[in-house]
């Protein structure tokens, strides 16, 4: 999967990326999380500060909704793995 040219948020192919999105991505990495603790966490009303939505624009990260007993649930996606690899190397 690869990242769109530009999300929403503005982000674009070889923009640096927020050292504040890859704490998100460590925090989801340990385990998913349910949607409203996501959002409790990371979502921010200042127009500068798009953490969430620039996870969501890279593909970093996915919601999905498993069933209609399940509360909807936060994962890290495959090419936000290879994002913290990649940041974690020399």
């Amino acid at each position: 999967m690869s990242s769109p040219a530009q999300g929403l948020s503005g982000v674009a192919p070889g923009e640096p990326i927020n050292p504040l999105v890859f704490d998100l991505l460590e925090w989801l990495a340990v385990r998913a999380r349910p949607y409203s603790e996501a959002m409790e966490v990371w979502r921010t009303s200042c127009p500068r500060l798009t953490i969430w939505e620039d996870a969501v624009d890279l593909g970093y990260v996915v919601r999905r909704h498993d069933g209609a007993a399940a509360p909807p649930t936060v994962f890290l996606t495959a090419d936000g793995r290879q994002a913290l690899e990649r940041r974690a190397r020399p």
